[in-house]
Order: structure tokens, then sequence, then C-alpha cells
């Protein structure tokens, strides 16, 4: 398995993190818990250990089954990460309370890394305004967490400005072969990089949206190597990044598991040849945007509280991957309040348009492609 050197913190992991959010379940939505503690113990027998999950993960259930799936392991052969959901927070001091529960549903007396959960801009604004970093602060004091860091989840402005605050131990984004500028993308790499926060990935395989195209797609990645999964291409993009330290992958079957420990023991970089195919799947899938729509904002704010900027996203990614599964966390995001449905063609947007985007006529489009969906 390949490892990678935190070399600020001083610590080595596995390349490859199992991320704990897309476990199998039975019949009744519950985690299976049989078949996950096979998966858990096959990675750590097999060199990955960086488990990730978090408070809410799997309905609440995810830290609890971890905490039971690694109480027969030494605590010091592995990494533990979990996040703070800071926007369920009433004051600053309920975060030592959520720790507290967190530690005793893990079953440990520390959490390794300890993240901000999912920032973006009104997260990130709770964390200044409640001081909850002095909080994790004395938490690391007590030895309850050790390492300090954050998820985040918005446009990179928002990245720069949290990334620069303080010396952070570590942080997490999402980034593949596709979403390059989307997020902090891989102008926040190259900051993180610049200011020595190590980086851990996740959407490596953008929600599996890589891992499966089309036959004349799949064609073309099979042509590479016959034995290799189009996944794997994904997660080797990824890894060639030198200051991404763990690629977290949220796997939810034993094949996921072993297919993934394939690709990083021991990690190849990818060649040229398997680069340029990358670049040609890029623009096919870029070729089925449906506007222009760069997200700058000018068109904002609409007389009826719709978020263009954020539908037009939505909808752009969704034909790109002709399948609703990678941007239902987005569209959720949204906000029933700001979506499309609420659009009455009054054209105030259109006339502040830099890209002259005929927005009255695509809202409409957009309602009827995500009508129904949750």
């Amino acid at each position: 398995m390949e490892k990678r050197q935190f070399e600020n913190l001083g610590v080595e992991t596995s390349l490859l993190g199992f991320g704990c959010m897309r476990f199998p379940v039975t019949e009744d939505g519950k985690i299976d818990e049989e078949q996950s503690q096979k998966m858990i113990d096959y990675a750590l027998a097999n060199g990955v250990h960086y488990i990730d999950t978090a408070y809410f993960y799997h309905d609440g259930e995810s830290e609890s089954f971890v905490g039971k799936a690694l109480e027969k392991y030494d605590r010091s052969s592995y990494f533990l990460a979990t996040k703070l959901p800071v926007w369920i927070l009433k004051d600053r001091q309920e975060t030592k309370k959520v720790v507290e529960e967190q530690l005793h549903r893990l079953r440990t007396d520390y959490i390794d890394f300890y993240l901000l959960h999912t920032l973006d801009r009104k997260k990130w604004d709770i964390v200044l305004e409640n001081d909850i970093l002095s909080i994790l602060e004395e938490l690391r004091e007590e030895g309850k967490i050790r390492y300090i860091g954050f998820s985040f989840h918005d446009e990179y402005e928002v990245f720069q400005e949290i990334i620069q605050y303080r010396k952070w131990d570590f942080c997490q984004i999402q980034l593949n072969y596709m979403d390059t500028e989307i997020q902090a993308g891989l102008k926040g790499y190259h900051l993180a990089e610049s200011l020595g926060v190590p980086m851990v990935i996740m959407e490596p395989v953008r929600g599996g949206a890589l891992a499966n195209f089309s036959e004349e797609m799949n064609a073309k990645f099979t042509a590479l190597d016959e034995q290799a999964t189009i996944a794997s291409y994904a997660l080797r993009y990824v890894a060639g990044l030198p200051n991404v330290k763990v690629i977290l992958s949220g796997m939810s079957s034993m094949e996921h598991v072993k297919d993934n420990i394939k690709t990083f023991s021991p990690f190849i970089p990818l060649n040229e040849r398997e680069s340029s195919v990358i670049e040609e799947v890029r623009d096919i899938l870029q070729a089925r945007v449906q506007n222009g729509c760069t997200g700058c904002g000018y068109c904002m704010p609409c007389p009826q509280g719709v978020n263009i900027p954020d539908n037009f996203k939505v909808w752009n990614t969704y034909h790109m991957y002709q399948n609703f599964d990678p941007v239902r966390f987005e569209w959720a995001r949204i906000g029933k309040k700001s979506r499309a449905e609420h659009c009455i063609q009054c054209g105030e947007c259109e006339k502040k348009c830099p890209q002259k985007i005929k927005i009255s006529q695509d809202m409409p489009r957009v309602w009827a492609d995500f009508n129904g969906k949750k």
C-alpha cells in the first residue's frame, strides 16, 4: 500500500483512506455490519489505516459502528478521522459535548484527524462567531483530538479566506479530473500546497460518476488495460498530485475495497497515453453542458429568490454525467425556495447576464429535469 508523509505533522498514512459514509446496507436501510466488518478487516490487513467517518453518516450510525468494528485493533495501528457538525451547535461550549459523544460512539480516548465539517460561508461564520477553534485547541491540549482541519463545500474565494485564517494541520476538499474548477478545485489545491497544508481528497470518483460510462466511453479505458477498472484511473489522477496525502473512497462492497487497494499497491502514476484518454473523456463530458453559465453572479439577486448560478451549475453537471446521483447533494443544498420552479420569466436577470444566456428559457428546462427529485 502506497503511503504518504504529512511532513508538518510527522506522521505517515496510507494513501487510500476508508470513507465510512457508503457502507453496504440491509433491506431496512441499516448498516450491514457483517459485510462492513469484513471490508474494514480486509482493508486494515492490506495496509489501509486511515478511517474517515462523521457525526451524521448513515443517519448517525456510522461512528458507533466504526467504533465497534475497530475495537479489537490496537489503537495505535490506525488513524481515525471524524467531523464536527457546526450547524447543530447552540453555543460554543456544546462543542465539547459533541466531541465527548463522538469519543463514546467511537470507543476511543482520542481522535486523530478532527475536521470542521463541510464548511461553506454560513458554517464558517458560525465557527468565527462562536470562537469554536479555541475550544478545539483546548480539546487538543486535553489529548482528545490531535490534528485540526476542515472539509469544504463552497466557492474558491471562501476556501481562500478559510485556509489563510490560521495554520491548519490539514484540509479536505472535493477533487477529481472533472472538478478541477469546481469549489476549491486545483486553484485551491495549489494554494494549500503553497501554504504547506497537506490535503485529504474526497469524491475522487465523483460519487461513482467516473467509474462507469457508456460502452463507447468505457472502451477508451479498457483499450489501455483490460484488467484495470475505470475508477482506478480517476484515483490515480488524484494520486499524481504530491500534496495529496489521503484519498478517501466511500466503499460499499468488498469488490470496491479490493480494487482500490490494488490500485495503490503499488501506486503507478498515469502515463502520457492514459492522461490523454482522461483529457478526451473530459472534453466529451464537458460538451454535454447545456449553457455557458460561468457562475459569475451578475444576474443576482433574483426578485423571486431563485439562485440562478447554482441551479445552472447543478443542471449542467447533471447533463454531463446523465445521472442524478452525482448532483444529489448539490441539489439539496440549493433549497426548495431557491430552485428553478420559482422563476416567473420576468427577464430581469437576462439584462445583467454578460454571457447573454436565455435564462427565462432555460429555467423551465431545469425544473422539467429536476421536478420530483429530492
